[in-house]
């Protein structure tokens, strides 16, 4: 394996910990496009995905704090609430997935905020410490004999009769397959890719540790939740009693000074969203980077004979997990294993590479949460 940082320093390793069992699309949308059959397929491998993590994690010992709370999807509007509803009632009819909807007038008894009306709960979704949980799969890959290097950025990919040759800033390797499992890159020999995927910054900020009543009365549930907004947000409460408060914030890349900014924009949402959190300590802000499609779901396949999985928009922890034994499958000869398969995937209109075009992305989406 090769990791142009450290293991999990990037991508997952910067996530909210949230581990969902369902789409980032509508389901409706997607029915329309694709057929109720191969949507089912769509949504059984996000289900399976959670499941794999929890099997992973408890076949490998791997101490990640991984429960199943739920996830609770809160309608920051009331014509939001209209639509989470038609949503269930096709999980629920269609897809039998274990969902309720909890009405406004019940809202604060899970979330004690007056910013929501109402929200969709399903029940399978979890959270982990995915760090640990990336650090302990790096750990029982290495008992099994996987030679990981770090910092082996990858300069070249190039045939080699039958198989590959690859040049990395370590040192040169032959394979017979290579799989490119990159995500939101920016460096390397994957314009192919990169044209097809936006880099979208994600943000998160955590409070100082709140005395456990604090938080009983907060969020007594203690799930994951996500807003209904195209630039919404996503919370839950750590192990250690603090709350995690995530969201776009801004749509830019990640770096030090991208990260402060976007972590104030966090705080006065989080204080708008819980108001009696104002003034409440942050102990610790950072940002990371989403590999987004067209149309949020993950690609994985080949193209020119490379191998390649990716894509995930957001549902990056229990997909890639997933996605490593499919492709595993599928390079042993199962392509059936592979969900994504069939999916066609096209750049996006005038992108070279460099996501000139997010700012404009975020005021396309601002405008819609004010609309709608």
């Amino acid at each position: 394996m090769l990791e142009s940082g450290r293991v999990v320093g990037e991508a997952s390793g910067r996530n909210g910990g949230q581990c969902n069992g369902g789409l980032a699309n509508d389901y409706g949308s997607l029915v329309a496009r694709f057929g109720l059959e191969r949507t089912r397929a769509f949504h059984r491998a996000y289900v399976d995905s959670v499941d794999t993590v929890e099997r992973l994690a408890r076949e490998e010992a791997i101490e990640c704090d991984f429960t199943r709370n739920g996830r609770l999807k809160l309608a920051a509007k009331p014509q939001h609430y209209d639509k989470l509803a038609r949503t269930a009632d096709l999980l629920a009819s269609q897809f039998a997935v274990d969902v309720r909807m909890i009405p406004a007038d019940g809202i604060r008894a899970e979330v004690d905020s007056a910013e929501f009306h109402g929200g969709l709960l399903a029940a399978g979704s979890a959270q982990l410490h995915v760090g640990r949980f990336g650090v302990g799969l790096a750990e029982a890959a290495a008992r099994r004999g996987v030679r990981i290097h770090e910092n082996a950025a990858v300069t070249t990919v190039a045939r080699n009769g039958s198989g590959w040759h690859v040049k990395t800033s370590r040192g040169d390797i032959s394979a017979v397959h290579v799989l490119l499992a990159t995500g939101a890159t920016s460096s390397g020999p994957f314009n192919w890719f990169q044209r097809r995927l936006a880099p979208v910054g994600s943000f998160i900020v955590v409070t100082e540790p709140l005395e456990p009543q604090r938080l009983a009365r907060l969020l007594p549930n203690a799930r994951s939740y996500v807003t209904s907004r195209n630039i919404g947000n996503y919370f839950r409460v750590t192990p250690d009693s603090r709350l995690l408060f995530g969201g776009r914030a801004r749509f830019a890349m990640s770096n030090a000074k991208s990260d402060v900014k976007s972590g104030d924009v966090l705080r006065a949402t989080l204080e708008r969203t819980f108001p009696q959190l104002t003034g409440v300590r942050l102990d610790y802000c950072w940002g990371g980077l989403v590999d987004i499609t067209q149309d949020r779901l993950p690609r994985a396949g080949q193209h020119e004979g490379l191998w390649y999985s990716m894509g995930y928009s957001g549902h990056g922890v229990q997909m890639s997990a997933y996605m490593g034994e499919a492709m595993a499958a599928a390079i042993a000869g199962r392509p059936e294993a592979n969900p994504w398969r069939e999916l066609d995937w096209p750049a996006i209109p005038f992108h070279r590479g460099k996501p000139w075009f997010l700012p404009f992305v975020g005021a396309y989406y601002r405008v819609l949460d004010y609309l709608y």
